[in-house]
């Protein structure tokens, strides 16, 4: 059943259009995904993901996000050392269904980097997810939590530039994580499958 939303013309006078009900809204595939940038229909030069059906625009990356970025990767691979059996992915995707794969900004990834030469990992390949959120904090905590906890991913981050928090997702259900923390910049977190490793939050945020 269709609905009518209420909206504004640039003269101030009330308008109507007609929102289609979700259940006409074609939901693109994983293989539809990849089949378009194979055709070229997505632009190469606009960075996309696939969630829950829906071809999303990503936000372009400010300065904040990507040195945040660095400096959580570098103490991420430092603190985990040379470990054969897993690596640290960065802005690369991950195929959590047939319906979604989005492109996360970091990841805990078991086996190594050529076990992926033919697919992106899965959900089970997936020890952490974190995603810096400057302008998406939103999207993050209420849409990708649910992502992520439907599966089965045991542990999500996000780090809150802004805020200069860290949230943790933890125990995932069907319906989203079971545990909920917020984090400032005066403690430490360690992921949950190696709890050995310890970060300063403050360490891996900008400089005020």
């Amino acid at each position: 059943m269709a609905t009518a939303k209420t909206l504004t013309n640039l003269d101030g006078s009330p308008s109507q259009i007609v929102i289609e009900s979700p259940h006409n809204l074609k939901y693109w595939t994983v293989q539809d995904y990849h089949r378009m940038s194979d055709l070229g229909i997505l632009d190469p030069n606009q960075r996309t993901e696939l969630i829950a059906g829906q071809i999303v625009l990503m936000t372009a990356k400010g300065t904040p996000h990507v040195l945040t970025l660095r400096l959580l990767a570098t103490a991420l691979e430092n603190a985990l050392g040379d470990r054969s059996a897993i690596f640290v992915s960065t802005q690369d995707p991950i195929r959590l269904d047939n319906f979604s794969e989005p492109e996360l900004d970091l990841a805990i990834v078991k086996g190594s980097i050529l076990d992926y030469d033919q697919a992106h990992p899965g959900a089970e390949d997936i020890y952490l997810v974190i995603e810096i959120a400057d302008s998406t904090l939103k999207q993050d905590c209420e849409v990708k939590d649910k992502l992520y906890a439907r599966s089965n991913i045991a542990e999500y981050w996000v780090v809150d530039i802004k805020n200069r928090q860290v949230r943790i997702f933890r125990d995932p259900t069907p319906t989203g994580y079971g545990s909920q923390l917020i984090l400032t910049e005066t403690h430490s977190v360690s992921p949950l499958a190696f709890p050995e490793i310890t970060l300063s939050i403050n360490s891996i945020l900008p400089s005020v």
